[in-house]
């Protein structure tokens, strides 16, 4: 028990040592400082696995037919026309490295880089993306479907996609900004 009571000891008084103040840098210092801008993203993003919340009138089990399962997307394609819907959105999908960084466009792009001349958000796809049991339908209908819809709401589903696996992506996605 003594041997363990030195080593902590000795330990401690090693560490004490890495503990460093925040200090401030002044102009000079600070434009000698180097480094790479971006961001890397790792993540899963799981929509209504398990259906909705359960105990409800409306929404409930995927299981029950009579309930409403999945996440719902619709928008309005023209003022006063119908909607574009994804509807039953369910499952997960699953990602690394996805990135977002700035990049200078100044030569390239058949010589119209060296016009452009200026910075672009980089996005970098991620290697693979990961599908589990995700699905969607496509469809349109007449009106947005609020909760408890009357009955003049009509829904036309073209088709209803269902993913499983894994996708290999490669390259990436330059988003030029408009002046």
């Amino acid at each position: 028990m003594l041997y363990l009571v030195r080593v902590f000891g000795v330990l401690f008084l090693g560490c004490s040592s890495v503990f460093a103040e925040m200090a401030s840098i002044d102009d000079a210092a600070l434009s000698e400082v180097t480094g790479q801008s971006g961001v890397y993203l790792t993540g899963e993003i799981s929509i209504n696995e398990e259906g909705g919340p359960l105990n409800d009138d409306y929404f409930g089990s995927c299981i029950d037919v009579t309930k409403v399962c999945g996440a719902r997307i619709a928008l309005q394609t023209q003022q006063d026309g119908g909607w574009f819907v994804l509807d039953n959105i369910q499952g997960s999908i699953a990602f690394e490295g996805l990135t977002f960084q700035l990049r200078a466009i100044n030569s390239g792009f058949g010589g119209d880089g060296l016009l452009f001349n200026r910075d672009v958000i980089e996005i970098g796809l991620p290697e693979t993306l990961k599908f589990d049991e995700f699905q969607y339908t496509v469809a349109t209908s007449n009106s947005e479907r609020p909760a408890g819809a009357a009955s003049t709401f009509k829904q036309v589903d073209f088709m209803t996609v269902e993913i499983g696996g894994e996708v290999t992506l490669e390259g990436n996605l330059l988003v030029f900004p408009t002046p």
